[in-house]
């Protein structure tokens, strides 16, 4: 059930389309990639046509229809629907279904070059969704995010604001993000000055980061943070600063001597299933974390919501 419908304030920043040359005349020689996309305006038909894919994307999780995940996931959900629907094929465990409602879209109120919007349902769980049209086609980037508390309030009368990144305070605050969440998961001494509060996800991820290589001994376990790279998408939020949505890869390596690895850092089951090998020696995981991030006005963050999944291991 659709509960209401909120436009959202978005800044586009158009590119130049073509040069000029001394005489006054335009320069005919700029390549065909220097000319921008043009500009296009999301709609609530084109939300609710977007959104309805989630029950496509569902369909072929099931059916193991790769081909198909990959045609209607980018930016995060790419990363986590390619490799992992193959191991879908060979006895993983398929995702939750996608069935949700009871949504509130979020629409741009101007065109824009590279349109997005998000989608916050209710049912059955409180969740995020963000969807982006690549290649003239809808998909989506982001979600189920799964809410930790109630949502947050945006900046929403008749319009809502849309964070652009070129804004010196918000704008700015936003972009740093994702690197803020890398220096703080990147640095198990906690010399980067990256703060969270106490309970926040990201303290308890830390924390695991850091514990992880004890659980998996005699083997040897290293990890490395990355972004998994997008454009910066943050809706502003009532009493200023900004809601971030962004997603970082987690990848593990796990070796060891023997002739095998003793304690599989995802399990036995999961190894077999992502490289079809039974007692490989080294592993290579990625674990992709989908956030949704509030960043206020004095810089503080906050975990929002949050989802984790395992993308890959090769061997």
């Amino acid at each position: 059930m659709l509960r209401r419908l909120v436009a959202l304030g978005i800044s586009a920043a158009l590119l130049t389309a073509c040069g000029a040359q001394a005489d006054g005349q335009p320069d005919r020689t700029a390549p065909p990639d220097a000319v921008s996309a043009p500009a296009q305006t999301v709609g609530p038909e084109d939300a609710a046509t977007a959104f309805a894919l989630l029950k496509e994307l569902d369909e072929a999780w099931k059916k193991h229809d790769c081909a198909k995940v990959a045609f209607l996931t980018t930016s995060a959900e790419s990363e986590l629907g390619t490799r992992a629907c193959e191991a879908v094929r060979k006895g993983r465990p398929a995702p939750a279904p996608l069935d949700y409602g009871d949504v509130d879209y979020f629409l741009p109120d101007r065109p824009a070059e590279h349109p997005w919007f998000v989608v916050l349902a209710h049912e059955p769980k409180l969740s995020y969704f963000v969807f982006a049209r690549e290649e003239d086609r809808w998909r989506l980037a982001y979600g189920p995010i799964r809410l930790l508390g109630a949502a947050p309030e945006l900046d929403a009368q008749q319009t809502t604001r849309v964070v652009p990144t070129d804004d010196p305070e918000d704008g700015v605050r936003a972009r740093l993000v994702p690197q803020k969440h890398l220096a703080f998961l990147s640095d198990r001494a906690g010399l980067s000055g990256v703060r969270f509060a106490a309970g926040d996800p990201m303290r308890a991820l830390l924390a695991e980061l850091v514990k992880k290589p004890g659980t998996v001994r005699p083997d040897r376990l290293s990890s490395d943070v990355q972004l998994v790279p997008s454009e910066t998408r943050a809706l502003g939020l009532a009493d200023g600063g900004a809601l971030v949505f962004h997603a970082l890869k987690i990848v593990y390596t796990q070796k060891t001597g023997a002739r095998r690895l003793a304690h599989p850092v995802f399990g036995a089951d999961a190894v077999r299933a992502f490289t079809g090998k039974p007692n490989p020696t080294t592993i290579h995981a990625g674990e992709v974390v989908v956030l949704a991030t509030k960043v206020t006005a004095d810089g503080r963050l906050t975990t929002v919501a949050m989802t984790r999944g395992l993308a890959d291991i090769t061997a």
